[in-house]
């Protein structure tokens, strides 16, 4: 009997988070407003930015850093 009571309550936990997991939706671009500033960035110094990514592009020179085509080796 119990183990049937814990499944039904299992059940109806899990049919409960289904149907609110329906009732999420995206936030509207009104609603990120604060977000889109540029001080909200991870990387909002952009020399920095840029500094960070020339040493990762020279770390990983035989995956050809980014938006390279090719490996290190110059060959495309």
């Amino acid at each position: 009997m119990m183990r049937v009571a814990r499944c039904l309550a299992a059940l109806i936990a899990m049919g409960s988070l289904t149907a609110c997991a329906g009732l999420i939706n995206p936030p509207q671009p009104w609603e990120k407003s604060l977000l889109a500033k540029p001080e909200m960035t991870m990387d909002s110094d952009g020399l920095e930015a840029q500094f960070t990514q020339h040493i990762l592009g020279s770390k990983e020179g035989s995956s050809g850093g980014y938006g390279v085509g090719g490996g290190g080796c110059g060959c495309n």
